[in-house]
């Protein structure tokens, strides 16, 4: 059985698609309705899958992005922190003061 040519727009092209109910069209076996319905749930199927991918790589960049943020503003935080540097001043004065004390006993 070979199929028939694509029904002709008016400017001479073919339609593109033609959507049909596979309930009403006439001429349809039962294998061939359900040989449609596999091949449509299998289209929404693959639809789903490639949304899902894009959501999946666009939470991935998010998250990765986050990290990143929180990676780089914890190493700008740390290169900002001066306490150790005014901690180890004060134990060189005070390492200065208890030298001056024991020359000025020793002497």
């Amino acid at each position: 059985m070979e199929a028939p040519p694509p029904p002709r727009e008016p400017g001479g092209e073919a339609a593109f698609a033609r959507r049909i109910d596979p309930q009403r069209e006439p001429g349809l076996s039962p294998e061939q309705r359900r040989l449609m319905a596999q091949v449509e749930i299998a289209q929404r199927q693959r639809v789903l899958q490639r949304r899902l991918r894009s959501r999946n790589t666009l939470m991935a960049v998010v998250v990765g992005a986050v990290a990143f943020g929180i990676y780089g503003y914890t190493f700008y935080s740390v290169s900002q922190e001066r306490f150790l540097d005014e901690l180890e001043q004060e134990a060189e004065a005070a390492r200065a003061r208890a030298r001056a004390r024991a020359e000025g006993a020793a002497s």
